[in-house]
């Protein structure tokens, strides 16, 4: 098996690699602030309490913020070789399909961009039809990017790997939108696997 800021918003995100455009991330940062910022005590898929939501699904399947998230996320992983995107369905699956079509115009416009394939992997396996874990084409031998739109423990985006790692991928990192600040990174990372976030609380006026 393969192994493995206050408002103003930094033009660059603090992991190593290339930069992400400033005009994109800005105007995707203002609409997750407008947008998909929730207050309110919630409580989170991980049982944790909060008093706000990030409801990113409000940003990944609307019109304007989508193609948006495509285009950040390919900046921030642009210096990382993989051939196809996805995580644990449903966080990961608009974000995977934005990359996808922002991947294919790039290359389409001449650009030096790649095409990217996407992939669903299911919280249980199909009990019926091919009965497979992971949907969309084959990933085996295959360097790989798990994705999320948000993660709060880490527990989703490392279910995911486990899940590439067991059909024979090979999982290069994982990315999300926007990191919590509550230890999703810290497990990622302490599995072995890099972590890469578009925006960090700060960012979206959510913490010091």
């Amino acid at each position: 098996m393969p192994t493995d800021a206050a408002t103003q918003p930094s033009d660059q995100r603090t992991e190593s690699s290339g930069t992400v455009d400033p005009g994109l991330r800005e105007r995707l940062r203002q609409l997750i602030t407008e947008l998909a910022i929730v207050h309110g005590t919630v409580t989170l898929s991980s049982g944790k309490q909060a008093d706000y939501y990030v409801d990113l699904r409000r940003i990944t399947l609307h019109g304007e913020a989508a193609p948006l998230v495509g285009q950040v996320m390919l900046d921030l992983t642009a210096d990382l070789e993989y051939d196809a995107v996805g995580g644990l369905t449903m966080g990961a699956d608009p974000v995977a399909t934005a990359m996808l079509h922002a991947a294919a115009a790039r290359a389409d416009g001449g650009g030096a961009g790649r095409r990217l394939d996407a992939f669903v992997v299911r919280k249980a396996e199909k009990a019926h039809g091919l009965q497979q874990r992971i949907e969309g084409p084959p990933i085996v031998g295959r360097r790989v990017l798990v994705l999320e739109d948000t993660s709060t423990t880490g527990g989703s985006p490392m279910e995911a790997v486990q899940a590439c790692r067991e059909a024979g991928a090979e999982v290069v990192a994982v990315a999300v939108i926007a990191d919590r600040a509550s230890g999703a990174k810290e497990r990622i990372e302490a599995a072995g696997v890099p972590y890469r976030s578009a925006y960090g609380l700060a960012d979206l006026g959510l913490g010091s």
